[in-house]
Parts: C-alpha cells; sequence; structure tokens
C-alpha cells in the first residue's frame, strides 16, 4: 500500500499546467497530486463547471477557480483556502466585441446600450465593467446588461437590475443578430473572433490597448487562483507552500520548452514567444502575495462597487496563514 495521498487538482488544459498533467512535479513527502483536465466551456476530459463542482459540490481537494467567485465565496465563509498562484489572466480588451450595425467606435459610445455577458460575477466581466468606468469613465450603471449564465455564488443586493437571456440563447447570438450591441466574454466564440456579420473588436488595435494596460496597471490581470478545500489544507498544512513551490517550478520548465522552434504547430511561435518577453518581460504569472497585492486590492474595489461584496475584504483572509509573507 502507497503511503502516498492522492490529491486531486483540476485545471484547464493550458501549457503551463503541462507539468502538473504529466507529474513532473517536486516531490512531496505525504501526496502526490493528480492533475484532472476539468473544463469550463468546452469541457475537459474529465468534464466541466470546474467553479460550481469545487465551489458548489467540493469535488476537488484542489482547483483552479474564478477570483470572484472565490472571494464572494469566502466573504461568506465558505470553507476554502487559497494560494497566490493565478493560472489564468486576461486583458479586458481582447474580449469586448461590437456590432458595426451598433455605430459604436468607442467606449464611450457604449453608454446606453445592451451589452451580453456571460455572468456578472464572472472575473472577466467583472474586470472589463471595472476597466470601463476606471479607465474610460464609462460607468456600468450606465449599461443595460443582458446575462447568459446562473451565478455561481447567489447573488443578493436587490439593487442589481440584470435581464435575463431565454435559456439556450448565447450572447454571440445576440451580438451577431443585433439584439445586443456589444458582448463581452472571457472565451469569445470562432464567429465572434473570425467577425461574421460585422462584429469586430471594440479596440481598433487591441494589442496597443493591452500593452498600454500593462504599463499603466504593471499587472497580467488574475482571473482564477488556486483554492483548497479546508479539511485538506488541515490534513496537510505543507500544501499551500507545496503548491506555490510547484507552480514555480511549472512555469520554469514551460517557459524552458518554448526554447524549441518546434514546440507549437505555429511555424512562428518561437518568435512569437520572443515577442511577449519584449513586450511584457518573462514573468506574467508570478505567483506570491506581494507581487499581486495591488491587483488583488483593485479588483476588489470592483467587486464593491458592481454591488458584488457589500464592503472590501482584505487580501490576506483569502489565502492560507502559511503563505501569507509570499
Amino acid at each position: 500500500m502507497s503511503q502516498f495521498t492522492e490529491l486531486t487538482i483540476a485545471l484547464a488544459n493550458f501549457d503551463r499546467h503541462l507539468p502538473f498533467f504529466l507529474g513532473w512535479l517536486p516531490k512531496a513527502s505525504a501526496f502526490h497530486l493528480k492533475a484532472l483536465d476539468v473544463g469550463m466551456g468546452p469541457p475537459g476530459r474529465y468534464g466541466g463547471d470546474r467553479h460550481g463542482r469545487m465551489l458548489r459540490d467540493r469535488e476537488f481537494d484542489i482547483a483552479e477557480v474564478s477570483l470572484a467567485s472565490y472571494i464572494l465565496a469566502k466573504a461568506r465563509g465558505a470553507a476554502f483556502t487559497a494560494v497566490p498562484v493565478f493560472p489564468r489572466r486576461l486583458f479586458s480588451a481582447n474580449h469586448i466585441y461590437v456590432n458595426a450595425r451598433s455605430g459604436i467606435q468607442t467606449p464611450a459610445d457604449l453608454r446606453g446600450r445592451r451589452i451580453a455577458i456571460r455572468g456578472w460575477q464572472v472575473s472577466l466581466s467583472v474586470l472589463a465593467k471595472g476597466d470601463l468606468k476606471s479607465r474610460h469613465g464609462v460607468d456600468w450603471r450606465d449599461i443595460d446588461w443582458v446575462v447568459q449564465d446562473a451565478e455561481q455564488v447567489a447573488l443578493t443586493d436587490s439593487r442589481l437590475r440584470l435581464n435575463r437571456m431565454p435559456q439556450g440563447t448565447s450572447g454571440a447570438q445576440l451580438l451577431l443578430s443585433g439584439e445586443v450591441d456589444a458582448f463581452i466574454d472571457p472565451k469569445p466564440p470562432r464567429s465572434v473572433l473570425d467577425g461574421q456579420g460585422g462584429v469586430h473588436n471594440l479596440f481598433v488595435d487591441q494589442r496597443r490597448e493591452c500593452l498600454d494596460y500593462f504599463q499603466e496597471r504593471q499587472c497580467f490581470p488574475a482571473m482564477h487562483l488556486l483554492v483548497i478545500r479546508d479539511d485538506v489544507a488541515r490534513s496537510f498544512p505543507e500544501l499551500p507552500a507545496y503548491l506555490m513551490h510547484a507552480w514555480d517550478d511549472a512555469q520554469a520548465k514551460t517557459r524552458q520548452i518554448y526554447e524549441d522552434y518546434a514546440y507549437t504547430s505555429m511555424p512562428l511561435g518561437r518568435l512569437a514567444w520572443e515577442q511577449s518577453q519584449r513586450d511584457f518581460g518573462d514573468q506574467l504569472f508570478p505567483a506570491g502575495l506581494q507581487a499581486n497585492r495591488d491587483n488583488l486590492e483593485w479588483f476588489i474595489d470592483y467587486l464593491v462597487d458592481q454591488l458584488l461584496l457589500p464592503e472590501p475584504i482584505a487580501v490576506e483572509q483569502l489565502f492560507h496563514a502559511s503563505v501569507l509573507r509570499s
């Protein structure tokens, strides 16, 4: 009988998670990780609804979970803790699309319009609403929001007035038909990305917009983090620090793999990697509380402004006590 306990960790199948799926991680003394490819949309090998299966059903020992939904659950006393590892990061500018027939040319033109989103508390939705207000002066209260999915953590503020899409309808469909003027989604479908029906990104030069954002904020905004069930953290007190060590080790291996021109199916993938390093450096996914504190604090401010939190929660409350000095 093995002396090691197998702990499940549910992750999306991103390149930076490859060492987790291969079991190519530093050894721990009392446990080993079994990485499960669990998606959201589309599902992974072990299905979808990763956030709900963790926060609602407590199915996994560790999981990559929505930053916004975790903060809301934690503020309400949910029995989870986290480590400051953020596996998914996005720029909101890459995810705001408009219908050309609406005549929208600048963020200011979004005032008074109908915008479809996946969910009010979806981390990318929170980021985009907050960025539109803080960077472009477009208050979310001046927009008519149309929401596609049920929320992971129930909304409690009666001041929120949201429109629900008919069941089986997607925001992309509403955008293409002209029933909404804009669409914000963490993973826009190919019909949107390909510009069908005259759909296009809000920003003429989205690359420049993302670079300007990075230079201003000095961060690639966090969307997901690693969450641990409290009972698992109590049973394995060394686990939080181990996860941070494993993450750093996996990132070093991932960066090394990109040195090979043949790693991706893109003939110029290596050149794109070099350009990314010139633009953003090679530490876009830093672990640790101090490296991510500013990002977390203004994201929490976004949650309060958007009536998702009644008051700010201290950043330290989100993470296991053993990693607060990271």
